[in-house]
């Protein structure tokens, strides 16, 4: 199987290469031919990935989590299946290219800097908490392309108010549907980073008796979790629409990377595995 994780592992970038580069062309072409190609493409590449990410786990004996580079290939796939979802329940495929770049330099990182470790503090090879990983990093990479699809609204936004009606208006979604993309993709980032704190709160004291909620990437998390809850809330229920619910995105965005910066770098977390 090592074998095969390796091949896979140069591979990888190579599907996100053809991935990217088809739904880009369709972008500026709108081919019919490549409209019908690219979703099986990308789900070929989502295939192979989760795959590759699976060998990984059973080869080494824990899960992809040990070290960054490793993580960036979760977020890879995290983000490629996140908008493959969005996708497939919306049914626009427009913005895929914008998407998948992210997905592609991260792999491409990953894959050139991975190491094939089977030594391991004992921590890491607990399932719950790769359980726990992966559904944070598919909870940020929900909230990332919102806050994509929100970029996207704000340059289409300026266009029209200067008038310019060029490649970026025929090939974009409308205002509106921007607007729906960027609000479905908050509310599948809020809901699996709620499934990542549950399984977080059920795994910790058992891995870390004494650890206290005060930590600061506990702190953190339940921040960005609290003010996505609050923005989902103010747009189902309250007067949260339009412009509003893109800034809010895009503000959010930056809170949570600015949230994961602070408490990864400047902080002293029991989340320091390694």
């Amino acid at each position: 199987m090592l074998e095969s994780i390796k091949v896979l592992n140069t591979l990888l970038p190579f599907f996100y290469m053809a991935a990217f580069g088809i739904y880009l062309y369709d972008f500026f072409n709108e081919k019919k031919s490549a409209n019908n190609s690219k979703r099986v493409i990308l789900f070929i590449t989502l295939f192979f990935h989760a795959f590759y990410l699976v060998a990984r786990m059973i080869e080494y004996d824990h899960p992809p989590i040990t070290n960054k580079f490793e993580i960036f290939s979760i977020i890879a796939c995290a983000i490629i299946f996140s908008y493959f979802v969005l996708e497939l329940l919306t049914d626009i495929r427009g913005t895929g290219a914008f998407i998948i770049l992210f997905s592609l330099v991260f792999q491409f990182f990953s894959s050139i800097n991975i190491e094939h470790t089977y030594i391991v503090p004992e921590v890491l090879r607990n399932r719950l908490l790769g359980l726990h990983v992966i559904n944070a990093m598919l909870g940020y990479s929900g909230i990332t392309i919102s806050a994509v699809y929100g970029l996207l609204f704000m340059i289409l936004y300026k266009n029209i108010k200067s008038n310019k009606f060029g490649l970026v208006f025929d090939r974009l979604p409308s205002l509106e549907i921007l607007e729906k993309l960027s609000f479905y993709s908050m509310v599948i980032g809020f809901v699996l980073l709620t499934f990542a704190i549950v399984i977080g709160i059920i795994w910790l004291p058992a891995a870390f008796p004494k650890f206290s909620y005060s930590d600061p990437k506990l702190v953190g998390t339940f921040l960005v979790w609290i003010a996505y809850g609050v923005g989902i809330a103010m747009k189902l229920f309250g007067n949260l629409y339009g412009k509003k619910v893109i800034l809010f995105s895009l503000i959010g965005f930056l809170f949570a990377i600015m949230s994961l910066i602070i408490t990864n770098s400047l902080a002293k977390t029991f989340h320091s595995f390694y």
